[in-house]
Parts: structure tokens; C-alpha cells; sequence
């Protein structure tokens, strides 16, 4: 069986079940989309995808001849754009795994569920386009030639390594792909991850953050699921969690790479079949929920070594933007610098307005492996011990700490939790040891304050 619409279609169909072949056919039709090619021979299909550039392929994975990973392999050697799509009757996690190992973008379950395919194929057409709206990105990155620059009003950028992130953001922003945002601790994934909610279709929708390593694992279901009235002693009411509480809108899970392996295999069914059970309830609840998730961790090292499932990050990282660390962005230290001098002046009420050159110097010469997290720390503490109206060298050189290797550009070395501690007691000698005052000022809340300074406690004792 073979059959090629007469006018363009995007997708094709290989199987050896004609029965099947109908039955998406009529699927995809009834539902509005275009009417798809269809082979049951799978020798003929690099044949017609060579002639029609098919943007989505659909391949049984059991088929005579060619097997459908075989075929996939073909494709994605000649056509790396064209997205595929496994159909399989054996629902194993090693067929999956395989399946997205070589490139296709999503696997399905026989029987087919109407509505999962239709919505698996939307999301593959969708990818396809924005794919080669990237190539064209890839020409023009800079901060001038943003689509959408007032999104990002609220982050201070001025290095072309951060135009290019930028980019990526706005084409992955409008779709509801998964996305995966890596980079070191402190360079903004958080703050990225509420740039691209304001950029979706889900901008008046609710932005949940979730930091995965605050849950311990009897906490997370309870949490992340929400639970029933009953559940558990003191479940004296229906809870939503966080999915219930993002519907409509964008989940960021910070720092998934924390995650237990129990609590991995959970989420990977949540994600699988968008639906969820709070605790306690034989009640399914359907969601609506796009996954931002980030990691500061090697995430595909986690993967290698036992500690991450690789279902799961084939699920998280549909689409992937890495963030630079500070240090190959130059050009965004000093700006970043200007701007937290003035936050800080602000909120302390101090009278300095600039940074000197000489520790503008400084800052640059210094290779900040807190990132920019350690870059607001340095000069909200150096602003508290500067008596001048502007930012000197001075008051910031104790905080740097540099030697030699480093002032001949070389890397520092200086944890973020002493440059934190630092702070905090520089903070604290500037109100005189009013904790309250010292929490406002920080940013965080009191109880934040006092817990860490029981910890400090307990490290000196």
C-alpha cells in the first residue's frame, strides 16, 4: 500500500498494518490537519522522503525488511531536520530510550490514542518550523534585531553571548516544548525561565517555580501532586500542587538534577501521559502545564553515571538553551555591576553612584565562579564598607581576594558560601546586628537569615 496526496503534506506514515495506516490517516484528517502520505512497504520510504521532504515521519519500530529503528537511522543521516516519530505495540523504557538515542522526537504506545497523536504530531510539525526559524536566527544575533526586547527590559545584557540566548529564548518562547536551561549556579536560569513564560502563549497564566532540591522524597507528591482529602493524617482538605497550581501556564523546575530516582519516575508519568493523581485519589486530573527545568549539573554526565533517567531528560530537554558563566561575558560585568551599585545604594541609602575604574579593573580581571550571584554579593558588600561617593578597589579587593595567577587573568578561587558569609556579616556590622534590617536588606526573609546563621554556628563549633 502506498499513497501520496496530489498537493504537498508535511508527514508521512510507514507501517506495515494498512488497517493502522487508515486509521491515522482518518485521525489526522478529521481533525483538521493535512491528509498524510502513507507506505506500508518500508523499503519505499526513503524513496518518497528523498522526493516529497517530508517535515515529520511516522515509523512503526516492528516492521518486515527494514525495522523501524534501521529507518530512523537512514533518515536522520540524510534529513537530520525531518522529525520521526516511533509507533510501538511494546511499551519498554530500552525502546524508548533507543528510539530518542537516534533522533526521533517522540514514541507512541499501540493502540494509538486518538488525542496523544494528534497532539504529538502538532508539537513534532511545530518543532520542525521553529528549527528553521532558528537557522535564520543564527544570522542576526544581536540585541538590535530582538522581536521582543521589552521581555527582557529586566536583565542587564550587553555581551553578544547574551544576545544569542536572548534569541534563543524568543524562537522556543511562543511554542509548549519542554525546555531544559543549563549553566553554572548563579548565572540567572531562574530569571531566563520567567523571561520566556512573559514571551508564551501562556504569558497571563500563572509562572510556578519549584526548587527540586527543597523536597524530601515523602514531601514531593504531596507537594508537586497536591493531595485528597484524607490522604494522611492532618489531610483535612483537598490540596492542589504545583502542576494544579501552573495550569494554564509554565512549571520551572529549578535544579532538577537533585532529584531522587523515585521522584525521576514519578515526573517522567506526569509528563508521559499529562495527567496526574494527587495523593490519595483514584481521581485522573488532566493537565495543561509546559516544563521549564533547569540544572547547573553536567546533566548527560548524571545520565552516564546512574544518576538521571534518560527517558526523563529525553522528555525535559526538547529544546535546550545553555547560558555562558560570567567570565566569557565580559562585557556584561561592569553594566552588572552599575546596576546592582544602584539597587543596593537604593535599598541601604548610601551616596555612591559610580565604580571606579581602578575597581572596575578589578572586576574585570576576576573570574567570578559564583557568577553573577557572586558579582551582586561583592558589591553589595563593598558598597556597605565604601566611605567615598564612588566604588573603590579598596572596598572590594578583601571580597576578591586575588592573587598573582589571578591578576595576570587566571581563575580565583573563592567559594560562593564564604563571599556569602561574608556578606551577611558585613550586613549585619551595618545595622548593628538588627537581623530584621539585615534580612530587608539582603533579600531574603528573616527566618532565611537566622537558619543560615545557626549554620555558620555550628560549622565554627
Amino acid at each position: 500500500m502506498i499513497s501520496v496526496p496530489k498537493t504537498y503534506t508535511p508527514i508521512l506514515a510507514v507501517d506495515d498494518d494498512a488497517g493502522l495506516l487508515l486509521s491515522v490517516k482518518a485521525s489526522l484528517m478529521s481533525a483538521g490537519m493535512p491528509e498524510p502520505a502513507v507506505v506500508s512497504d518500508s523499503r519505499q520510504a526513503m524513496d518518497l522522503i528523498r522526493q516529497h521532504r517530508f517535515q515529520l515521519v511516522l515509523i512503526d519500530l516492528i516492521m518486515p525488511h527494514i525495522d523501524g529503528i534501521s529507518l530512523l537511522k537512514q533518515i536522520k543521516n540524510e534529513s537530520p531536520d525531518t522529525e520521526c516519530m516511533i509507533i510501538t505495540a511494546v511499551d519498554e523504557v530500552s525502546n524508548a530510550v533507543q528510539a530518542m538515542k537516534y533522533g526521533a522526537y517522540d514514541y507512541l504506545i499501540k493502540p494509538l490514542q486518538t488525542e496523544k497523536l494528534l497532539i504529538s504530531v502538532k508539537n513534532a510539525l511545530e518543532k520542525y518550523e521553529l528549527r528553521q526559524n532558528l537557522n535564520l536566527y543564527e544570522r542576526s544575533q544581536t540585541f538590535d534585531s530582538l522581536a521582543h526586547p521589552d521581555v527582557f527590559a529586566d536583565i542587564v545584557a550587553r555581551d553578544a553571548a547574551m544576545a544569542r540566548v536572548f534569541h534563543q529564548a524568543e524562537a522556543y518562547g511562543y511554542n509548549d516544548y519542554s525546555l531544559l536551561i543549563t549553566g553554572e549556579t548563579g548565572v540567572g536560569k531562574g530569571v531566563l525561565a520567567a523571561a520566556i513564560h512573559r514571551l508564551s502563549r501562556r504569558a497571563d497564566g500563572p509562572f510556578i517555580a519549584v526548587s527540586m532540591p527543597s523536597f524530601s522524597k515523602t514531601l514531593f507528591e504531596d507537594e508537586v501532586f497536591g493531595h485528597a482529602k484524607g490522604a494522611f493524617t492532618g489531610a483535612a482538605s483537598d490540596k492542589k500542587g504545583f502542576f494544579e497550581e501552573a495550569q494554564g501556564g509554565t512549571l520551572f523546575l529549578d535544579e532538577i538534577g537533585e532529584m531522587a530516582e523515585d521522584m525521576q519516575r514519578k515526573l517522567l508519568r506526569v509528563i508521559q501521559e499529562k495527567e496526574l493523581y494527587r495523593v490519595g485519589s483514584t481521581q485522573a486530573r488532566p493537565l495543561d502545564v509546559r516544563i521549564v527545568s533547569a540544572t547547573n549539573r553536567d546533566i548527560q554526565e548524571e545520565v552516564n553515571n546512574g544518576n538521571f533517567r534518560q527517558d526523563l531528560i529525553y522528555r525535559l530537554k526538547v529544546c535546550h538553551i545553555h547560558i555562558p558563566p560570567l567570565r566569557e561575558r565580559k562585557k556584561d560585568i561592569i553594566p552588572l555591576a552599575r546596576h546592582f551599585l544602584a539597587v543596593h545604594a537604593q535599598i541601604t541609602g548610601k551616596k555612591v553612584h559610580t565604580v571606579s575604574p581602578e575597581a572596575s579593573q578589578l572586576l574585570l580581571r576576576y573570574a567570578f565562579p559564583g557568577n553573577v550571584r557572586e558579582l551582586e554579593n561583592i558589591i553589595a558588600a563593598g558598597l556597605l564598607a565604601e566611605t567615598g561617593p564612588s566604588l573603590s578597589a579598596n572596598a572590594i579587593t578583601d571580597l576578591i581576594q586575588m592573587d598573582q595567577s589571578v591578576a595576570a587573568g587566571q581563575e580565583g578561587i573563592i567559594p560562593l558560601a564564604q563571599l556569602e558569609k561574608i556578606h551577611i556579616q558585613r550586613v549585619l556590622d551595618y545595622t548593628e546586628n538588627n537581623r530584621t534590617q539585615a534580612a530587608v536588606i539582603l533579600g531574603i526573609s528573616l527566618r532565611t537569615l537566622q537558619r543560615k546563621l545557626k549554620e555558620y554556628e555550628k560549622n565554627s563549633s
